[in-house]
């Protein structure tokens, strides 16, 4: 017989612990710019596993099998936000000068002589001059800011598909590697890791599904003000509520400037309203029911778990948020079963 192990040291088990914390926090802290990319490549990675376990079935070849879901997942999901956002850039940026040119006093009275009076009144209470300024400055630091979003968003999609062609390829690896680290039996991790499966499903179902209904009242209000194609701009819209740091304002806004420049105020007035109320802030309202209807949670729990995931997490905190409360779930459920006292 192998003789027993003394009992570890206390102060050296202490130290090691102490040194133990330290590295995973000086760990958490190298992998916390890399969070949004691994956030988007676990959800692509659950969302296109089972056409990467056909393939692999049918190629043989882990590799092979990953890299042309890779390209499947680049060409259905990646390359239309790319075309839409790269032409609306374009179109913020030209708008940009547009209306720079436009908020002067003489463009306004020779092109808008309505909106120039309407301005005019204002004069013995604002320096509308001033005004001019600030809000044309304003319209370049919004686009400045876009622009530097978009780099952003650029790096880390590149990213988020470098990551992904890993997690596709070895993801039963990383699945094994993970079980022997977490205390919990066999049948125990697959209740985890089918839950985590699930709650990035609703997240992206739900994402798509209102993304579709702000596209869809969008593009109804554009036809009803009889603005120029609401068709494409309603399906720009939905597209563009799908995009992280944009949204479908990106749209209405400059359209409901536009109209106010052009003196139709109550038109303006009408889509801004619109386009605040209605559809900026459906999302808040039917996201967190269609995730907790999908995750058997309470409206309320879902609205909390997805707004304070979006203000700890930032955009990736859509999922992120659903997905901390789903595992804290599926957590308490394993604790419960193990403490319940075992049948006479």
């Amino acid at each position: 017989m192998e003789p027993e192990r003394p009992l570890p040291h206390l102060p050296a088990m202490l130290i090691l612990s102490g040194l133990m914390l330290i590295l995973i926090v000086v760990l958490a802290l190298i992998a916390q710019p890399f969070v949004p990319a691994l956030v988007w490549s676990l959800t692509l990675t659950v969302m296109f596993a089972p056409v990467e376990r056909r393939l692999r079935a049918r190629t043989g070849s882990p590799a092979l099998a990953a890299s042309v879901t890779l390209l499947l997942a680049a060409v259905l999901v990646v390359i239309p936000v790319i075309l839409v956002v790269s032409a609306l850039l374009d179109e913020i940026i030209a708008g940009a000068q547009t209306y720079g040119a436009l908020l002067s006093p003489d463009a306004l009275r020779q092109g808008w002589p309505e909106a120039a009076a309407f301005l005019a009144r204002f004069d013995p209470w604002f320096d509308l001059a001033q005004l001019r300024q600030f809000i044309s400055a304003q319209i370049g630091l919004l686009s400045g800011r876009v622009v530097q979003e978009s780099a952003t968003g650029l790096v880390t999609l590149l990213l988020t598909f470098y990551f992904l062609f890993y997690l596709l390829r070895d993801k039963a690896k990383a699945l094994a590697a993970l079980q022997r680290l977490v205390p919990l039996d066999a049948g125990e991790f697959h209740e985890l890791v089918a839950k985590t499966s699930q709650t990035v499903f609703a997240s992206v179902y739900a994402t798509a599904a209102v993304a579709a209904l702000q596209g869809l009242l969008g593009g109804l209000m554009f036809w009803m003000l009889d603005l120029p194609a609401p068709i494409f701009w309603g399906v720009v819209m939905g597209l563009l509520a799908i995009v992280p740091f944009l949204g479908a304002f990106v749209v209405w806004v400059p359209a409901a400037i536009g109209l106010a420049l052009a003196g139709d105020w109550g038109s303006a007035l009408v889509l801004t309203v619109w386009g605040t109320l209605v559809v900026g802030l459906i999302d808040n309202i039917v996201y967190p029911i269609l995730v907790g209807k999908r995750l058997s949670l309470h409206p309320m729990v879902s609205f909390i778990a997805i707004i304070g995931g979006l203000v700890l997490f930032g955009a990736h905190g859509i999922v992120l948020g659903p997905l901390v409360v789903a595992l804290a779930q599926a957590l308490l459920h394993i604790w419960r079963v193990r403490i319940a006292p075992a049948p006479a």
